[in-house]
């Protein structure tokens, strides 16, 4: 297109735009409202119906994005209908189904491995995303495949740069046909509902989103929308509370799919848990907040509530670090001596030097922690920085990633620990630091 076309083009829209706000004053329509996303330099009248909702978050400003970058659809009609047609993952674009055209692209979130900019391709192949682990206890309790090795998953997917020796190098789609065992005919028609894939429960404490916005979108228990959107019910269950996409997931978040109960295996049907119903309405936060995060039968340290899930889970166990694994276990590295060494050893510290550092970027978009060049940071035994966990020359200080409270973090080293090197799994420090006894 020439030059004199692109501004008859230009031209033409900004008439359009000028002869929609005149016949929305004469209908008593709500006045037009456009924006010119600056990485598109093209108009959106989305904000026209949309006029109150909440920014998505301050790295996505809407200045910069507009709206059709990420959600699609039709930016300059007006009509509901029309505005809609053709959305990406309907209201919500992170589904994974779509995540490669909506949240991908080398300058976002398909980009440089290196970088960390590869989320969607380590979140596909992601424990969380593939639900490997489940899917091969069940086929191999029953009968259907000789050993308890990953084999299949929600979805086929393949890596050609495998790392850890734990991981494997593909997985096919998992079916269940006539041939296999009926518990596992009634497992893939009732339980593989707790994947990224998966359409959440519609009920109360399970609502939630697919994709990325499982866990970066915040539901409440209600499912209930809280925000300023007149356009979005405040009545209908199924809706995040906001806008919003964050890093600071609190434990309700993690638990709309976790600690909600068991799955019966001879029978292959999920019982949810009966005891939080019983809790009293009144019932104090941190007593809600015990009985929440843990099932009555777990044990468990303090920290193991008092923290949430992300000041301990690092990005890359919950996400993927690119490797496809057949297990929780395998995919999860952070141990108690992470944090608090052992007997003869005091945590790996690093120094940050880089100014594009991914810890420094995960700082900034959390907003819960400061960081900067120069602070030593705890380094996971995979190489993971751990930006929240910082020496301030005397003492460990790990800052949570939702309050943003501080907890000094005590050392093994020089104690009178009983702890073994060797023994890094939780129930090693169940033995003496129950909550319980606490």
């Amino acid at each position: 297109m020439s030059a004199h076309d692109r501004a008859v083009a230009a031209a033409g829209i900004v008439l359009a735009l000028v002869l929609l706000a005149a016949w929305g004053r004469q209908a008593g329509q709500p006045p037009v409202v456009q924006i010119i996303p600056t990485l598109t330099n093209r108009p959106e009248l989305c904000l026209t119906c949309h006029d109150g909702i909440e920014e998505i978050s301050p790295s996505h400003p809407v200045a910069a994005f507009g709206c059709t970058t990420c959600h699609g659809g039709d930016g300059l009609a007006l009509d509901a209908d029309l505005a809609h047609t053709g959305l990406y993952g309907g209201r919500n674009p992170a589904d994974l189904a779509v995540a490669d055209v909506a949240c991908g692209g080398a300058d976002c979130h398909n980009g440089d491995p290196a970088a960390s900019r590869d989320h969607i391709q380590r979140v596909n192949s992601s424990i969380q995303a593939t639900y490997a682990g489940a899917i091969a206890q069940v086929r191999f309790a029953f009968g259907a495949q000789p050993d308890q090795a990953a084999h299949m998953g929600v979805h086929a997917v393949r890596d050609d740069r495998v790392v850890s020796p734990d991981a494997v190098a593909s997985l096919t789609a998992f079916t269940a046909d006539a041939a296999d065992p009926g518990s596992v005919q009634q497992f893939a028609a009732r339980c593989l509902t707790c994947h990224l894939w998966a359409q959440p429960v519609a009920k109360p404490t399970f609502y939630r989103a697919t994709g990325c916005a499982a866990c970066h979108a915040l539901y409440d228990a209600d499912g209930l929308y809280k925000g300023s959107d007149p356009t979005l019910s405040h009545t209908e269950p199924g809706h995040a509370s906001a806008h919003r996409l964050t890093t600071a997931m609190p434990y309700t978040q993690c638990n709309h799919c976790h600690n909600r109960g068991n799955y019966n295996l001879p029978r292959m049907t999920f019982v949810e848990r009966t005891d939080l119903a019983a809790l009293p309405a009144a019932t104090a936060a941190s007593a809600q907040r015990l009985a929440e995060y843990y099932q009555p039968i777990g044990q468990f340290t303090r920290c193991e509530w008092e923290l949430d899930c992300v000041d301990c889970h690092t990005t890359r166990e919950a996400m993927g670090d690119g490797d496809i694994y057949g297990s929780q276990a395998d995919a999860q590295y952070t141990q108690c001596r992470t944090c608090h060494g052992t007997l003869t050893e005091a945590p790996i510290l690093a120094t940050i030097t880089d100014p594009n550092d991914v810890v420094l970027r995960q700082a900034q978009v959390n907003g819960k922690y400061p960081l900067q060049v120069g602070d030593q940071v705890v380094v996971t035994e995979r190489g993971e920085k751990l930006g929240q966990v910082r020496w301030d020359g005397d003492h460990l200080v790990q800052t949570m990633k939702v309050t943003g409270q501080t907890y000094n973090v005590p050392l093994v080293k020089g104690t009178g620990c009983t702890q073994k090197p060797d023994e890094q799994a939780s129930h090693y420090c169940h033995a003496c630091h129950d909550h319980r006894q606490s």
